[in-house]
């Protein structure tokens, strides 16, 4: 019997491969082809259309890298195929590969209107069903030349990724493009066979359903005619029939499919590329959706950033999207501006995904969807379960974090909790795939790998391919007709996310609780990758806060105009680079080209922005203003206000050269002795009367590790990198320049310079690090070993800290050997800790180290460059500068403070009136030691001029606090993100708003309060 099931599996895979398949299109005559090249970028649809095309025909090469070729296609149905199925079989040279990652096109009438997408498993458009005879056909196809960049033997460099690097020799050669009937009883049969063959060897060997369908399709095969398959073809299916209807039993999982397509919105391809994959990708779902055989198919796109695009350069696409939308078929979903990275976004920007992607689907189709969709974002913050709450939201979908290497995630159905105590219903699909293509095998794993089987029945499907676009296809939806209700299946039924969610969790109301964080147990690396965009990033974060508090200052207290349009527009685009495959570096080397010049514009158009409202809040004249963007006053300048600035103390420092060699640096509350290396291996703490190094250890230490990954290189550290290291002690120059140290080194082909300095005013040390990095497959790590023995770190997440052990009990602990912070990683023993402080790295790692006397300390490291070669062969190279500070005796609360203080440095403006002062718009009263937050202040979205302020507790305790307006206001209220009123029992709004809004937080708690101006 053994022997008989596999003869009869690979008899079938034979027989469908090498008859049944090809007997698709019987007849077939061609077409006649003509081409255009596309000089350089892209065109409009209607320049490509008018242009002058030359004869070519199928085996002609055409494509340089990145090209645009546009054909044209003409020809005349054969009368004698009137009623038959006839179609334009259009192969543009597609490969094996899965659609998205290779060429592709868009076809289009000659009026301009699109008609669907082309790609490797979609080469087809529909002529007549049935045909007349004698119709003439002439479409035009807008091809797109991309090059395969990730093909069977990946991540080995290629100049591919830019098209400034590219060669430009031809990439494809055309191959069939015919006009051909169709034999939808052979169709028929391939997916019959298709989807009885994909689900016997999912069903228990010993099992009579097995072998039932075993014999059935053997039955298929000897009915089938191999030299006539289209004449036997429905005897084939009789043979079939019977066990295609038995439907399944009690008790069957049942799968929610929803058609879908991830598109990134960048990745091996640049954002221009992307504008053009979403319109083929909606084209297509909205024939689809069209076809008959379909009524049931609804399909969901995520990511308002693509229907924008869609809006703006592909209108006649986004009719249909639109048409689509209206009639329920065509799902918004996520309700962000883009699939984003959810480790790197700072506070306000995670947020302002959620208000500009919510707000764009409200506004264009009136829907306010109530789920999150990040199906391949690696990994998630602790800090996002609150924020969608706070966006209106209430469910997470992801699929990625069944991508771990080390454990496995103990639940697919959940309740995520996050630091605050926010709980959101969560759902990782079983089918482990955002690309399910509906094979027997995905549908089996997925009732399979159901964890939550014995309580609840429902998972949910994204069925359609993706990465690169493509979506849906006729062939998954005849799939899941079939096994809509098939024994030995689960039933599969199209669902939007919103009915599966609803129907999940009202099956499964008292899921599981996970606590803290969902790390990805893989692509640790995408915390380092490209420092450029990672600092662009960071850097627009911080200007966008301070354009948004000076305008909005600038309008309350000058009158100024508040750039609503332009703020807008400037969110969007660093939202955009936000995306999963832009800021953590794991792109082409076109993408973060144009990230870096991107991130340069903007920051000139935030800091005129910023420019303008100081000089309207200054006035004219011959004084010094010193304006403090920080929620914490500083230099006696108050939070988020502006005053003259206090005389700056030379005295403070002293500066003297250390016994030994090197140098030691005194501000009374500090003294940092830096050796003739240039490593700091004191750092005392004199009021508190303890040393802050780890005994025999140096701090402000560069290491260097070799970086070469199993795979994934942009992506991936793999733990070994650890097993080797060199310690960049080498010294060329070291020297006191006034009361700061230099240092210079050189290792490899790179170098560094460093200066360190000592603040005036308090226990820290600054370090500044600048460095010509050209190595390759190099990790550059620096290094604060901290006389501290703590089993628990604290990083800086969105809205508050997460906190992660220094051991390695057990393989959780030890698989997060890269973790994320944003602008400090804190330690501490009880009544004293140390925090390192940064303005542009994300990566860090948080280790325990053996002192001499046999007791532990703790090695803070932030991860600063890494070298990989793909998909970017130039990763990192050039000069790339970072702030660090060394923050000693500091508890969390310091840690905030001083995280904020070094990524919004002081502005000192010069000109101003004399006397001038600029009161803050609100102040934050009954908080003595900075623990509740200002996150953002600005002008209320709708133009209204109401004045918009978040808070957050950033300690991790309770905090009873007055958010007092310093301004006339009438009245306040809670609002949600998008700034709609929304019931907040941490408010008194009975309170007297002259006296400021009461506000009892929850740890962690944001409140965003709104206030209307008398």
């Amino acid at each position: 019997m053994h022997d008989d099931r596999e003869l009869i599996e690979r008899r079938l895979a034979r027989v469908l491969e090498e008859r049944i398949r090809p007997a698709l299109y019987p007849e077939s005559v061609p077409l006649e082809v003509a081409v255009w090249d596309a000089p350089g970028e892209p065109v409009p649809v209607e320049e490509g259309l008018a242009a002058a095309y030359a004869p070519t025909a199928a085996g002609a090469a055409w494509g340089p890298p990145w090209g645009t070729s546009w054909f044209r296609v003409r020809g005349t149905v054969p009368a004698e195929w009137a009623g038959r199925t006839v179609e334009a079989v259009l192969d543009l040279g597609f490969n094996k590969l899965m659609p998205g990652f290779q060429c592709e096109g868009l076809v289009y009438r000659p009026d301009g209107s699109p008609v669907k997408g082309l790609n490797p498993r979609n080469d087809w458009v529909a002529v007549g069903d049935p045909a007349f005879g004698g119709e003439q056909v002439e479409l035009y196809v807008e091809a797109a030349a991309n090059p395969v960049i990730l093909d069977v033997q990946p991540f080995k460099p290629t100049d591919l990724g830019d098209v400034r690097t590219a060669h430009r020799e031809p990439l494809y050669r055309l191959a069939r493009m015919d006009l051909a009937v169709r034999d939808t009883e052979v169709w028929e049969l391939i997916q019959d066979l298709e989807v009885l063959g994909e689900l016997m060897p999912e069903l228990p060997m010993d099992g009579a359903r097995r072998w039932e369908l075993l014999r059935a399709v053997g039955r298929a095969l000897d009915a089938i005619d191999l030299q006539d398959v289209g004449r036997t073809a429905a005897a084939a299916r009789a043979e079939l029939a019977g066990v295609l209807a038995e439907p399944a039993g009690p008790g069957a999982h049942r799968i929610s499919a929803v058609g879908h397509a991830h598109i990134d919105s960048a990745w091996l391809w640049p954002l221009r590329e992307t504008v053009r994959k979403v319109a083929r990708t909606t084209a297509n779902m909205t024939a689809l959706l069209e076809d008959a055989g379909s009524e049931e198919f609804v399909y969901t796109m995520s990511q308002a950033q693509q229907y924008a695009w869609i809006k703006e350069h592909r209108p006649e696409v986004y009719a249909k999207v639109k048409k689509a939308v209206a009639e329920g078929r065509f799902v918004p979903a996520g309700g962000m501006w883009v699939e984003s990275d959810t480790n790197m976004p700072g506070s306000e920007a995670m947020a302002r995904q959620f208000v500009h992607g919510k707000r764009f689907f409200l506004e264009e189709f009136g829907v306010d969807n109530e789920e999150a969709w990040l199906p391949d974002t690696f990994g998630f913050a602790a800090g996002l379960p609150q924020i969608i709450k706070a966006a209106g939201s209430k469910y997470l979908l992801t699929q990625k974090i069944s991508w771990s290497k080390i454990n496995t995630f103990p639940h697919h159905t959940f309740r995520w909790e996050g630091i605050d105590g926010t709980r959101i219903f969560t759902h990782f699909p079983p089918v482990d795939t955002y690309n399910c293509s509906m094979l027997g095998r995905e549908i089996g794993h997925a009732a399979r790998n159901f964890k939550e089987k014995g309580v609840a029945s429902r998972s949910l499907a994204p069925t359609g391919w993706g990465d690169g676009g493509g979506g849906t296809t006729r062939e998954m939806i005849a799939k899941a007709a079939r096994m809509k209700s098939l024994n030995g299946s689960a039933e599969v039924v199209w669902e939007r996310p919103a009915e599966f969610f609803a129907a999940a969790e009202a099956e499964y109301p008292e899921p599981p609780v996970w606590v803290g964080e969902l790390y990805l147990e893989l692509h640790r690396a995408t915390l380092t990758s490209q420092a450029g965009t990672k600092k662009g990033n960071r850097r627009s974060e911080h200007l966008l806060r301070e354009a948004e508090l000076w305008a909005a200052t600038a309008a309350v207290r000058a009158g100024a105009a508040y750039p609503y349009e332009q703020l807008d527009r400037i969110w969007k685009t660093v939202l955009l680079h936000q995306f999963h495959d832009i800021l953590p570096g794991s792109s082409i080397a076109w993408v973060h080209r144009e990230a870096r010049e991107t991130y340069a514009r903007v920051a000139a158009e935030l800091e005129e922005i910023i420019g303008t409202a100081q000089r309207a809040l200054a006035g004219e004249g011959s004084a010094e203003l010193v304006f403090n963007a920080a929620p914490h006053g500083r230099g006696g300048v108050a939070a988020l206000g502006a005053a003259s600035p206090e005389a700056a103390d030379a005295e403070a420092v002293e500066a003297e050269e250390r016994a030994g060699g090197g140098f030691v640096l005194d501000n009374g509350l500090l003294r940092v002795e830096v050796d003739g290396r240039g490593l700091v291996v004191s750092a005392f703490d004199r009021e508190a009367g303890r040393e802050a190094i780890a005994d025999g250890r140096a701090a402000n230490l560069l290491q260097l590790h070799p970086d070469f990954p199993n795979e994934w290189d942009a992506w991936d550290v793999d733990a070994f990198y650890r097993n080797t290291v060199v310690d960049l002690d080498g010294i060329d120059a070291l020297a006191l320049d006034g009361t700061a140290v230099r240092i210079e080194r050189t290792f490899g082909s790179s170098r560094v310079v460093q200066t360190l300095r000592l603040a005036a005013d308090a226990p820290r040390l600054d370090i500044e690090t600048t460095v010509d990095w050209h190595e390759t497959e190099k990790f550059l790590k620096l290094a604060f070993p901290l006389d501290v023995h703590a089993e628990r770190f604290a990083a800086e997440t969105q809205f508050g800290h997460v906190h992660r052990p220094t051991h390695t009990n057990t393989s959780w602990e030890a698989a997060k050997f890269e973790v994320c912070a944003h602008r400090f990683v804190h330690v501490d023993e009880p009544g004293w800790g140390a925090a390192v402080v940064n303005d542009a790295t994300y990566g860090h790692d948080v280790t325990r180290d053996v002192r001499a006397d046999g007791g532990t300390s703790t090695v803070v490291r932030a991860s600063l460059l890494r070298a990989p070669r793909f998909p970017d062969p130039e990763t990192d190279q050039g000069e790339h500068t970072f702030r660090h500070a060394l923050v000693v005796g500091a508890d969390i609360g310091d840690a905030v403070r001083e995280g904020y203080a070094v990524n919004l440095p002081e502005r000192v403006l010069a000109g101003a009136a004399a006397g001038t002062e600029v009161a803050p718009l609100v102040t934050v009263d009954g908080d003595e030691d900075g623990d509740v937050v200002v996150s953002a202040l600005k002008l209320a979205d709708d133009g209204s001029g109401d004045v918009v302020v978040r808070v957050y507790e950033s300690r991790g305790g309770r905090a009873r606090v007055r958010v007092v307006p310093g301004f006339e206001a009438a009245s306040v209220e809670a609002v949600d993100l998008l700034e709609r009123p929304v019931d907040e029992p941490s408010l008194d709004a009975s309170a007297d708003i002259d006296a400021g809004a009461p506000l009892s937080l929850r740890p962690f708690q944001l409140v965003t309060l709104r206030f209307t101006r008398a």
